[in-house]
């Protein structure tokens, strides 16, 4: 649907949502989820009651992206190449510095997988295997371990409750914000 003043905006129903929820990406249209059990109007009228955040979550992407650095313009050819050197330097590293930093901290996983994912730079499932973006070679190294460590949490609290985020501030000790806005000036290519 066309919103006169958001603009498009994609309805998701799903079984999932435990609530209504709305995701502003940097480009396309924003995302309205709600569950069954809630009507389509209720949806959209917890759209119309957060146009200000919309809008305003939009300027802050904008002037995120404005900040970052141009993407380097590769051919195809050059960005299999690129990726495949970077799939190939986390395979190297990125299992064994999550083995080390597991054994430090005393949180045990499954496995780890190497993705080709931009949209994030990892995430843990409910048995505990950890996915791991390799676009994460492109962060310095502290980055990259405070997302392994992020993963590891997960482990123990599959959510971003306040136990979560306890567990976390602690293992960086007390960083956890500080490294979580140095992280968002990143982008994975």
């Amino acid at each position: 649907m066309v919103h006169p003043i958001v603009g498009e905006v994609t309805l998701s129903q799903s079984r999932r949502a435990r609530r209504i929820s709305l995701c502003v990406r940097p480009y396309g249209p924003v995302r309205l989820s709600y569950p069954y059990g809630v009507s389509t109007a209720r949806a959209l009228e917890f759209l119309e009651s957060r146009i200000g955040w919309i809008q305003t979550a939009r300027d802050r992407i904008a002037e995120r992206l404005a900040q970052q650095p141009p993407r380097p313009t590769l051919s195809p050819e050059e960005e299999l190449r690129r990726r495949e050197q970077l799939r190939r330097e986390a395979v190297a590293v990125l299992p064994s510095r999550v083995a080390e930093l597991a054994v430090r901290t005393g949180l045990q996983y499954r496995s780890v997988t190497i993705r080709a994912t931009r949209s994030k730079w990892g995430s843990c499932n409910g048995r505990n295997d950890l996915s791991l973006s390799l676009y994460l070679m492109t962060l310095p190294e502290h980055l990259r371990d405070f997302v392994i460590l992020h993963e590891l949490c997960h482990t123990v609290h599959h959510d971003h409750s306040p136990r979560f985020h306890a567990l976390l501030d602690r293992l960086v000790g007390g960083k956890e914000k500080l490294l979580n806005k140095e992280l968002r000036s990143y982008r994975a290519y």
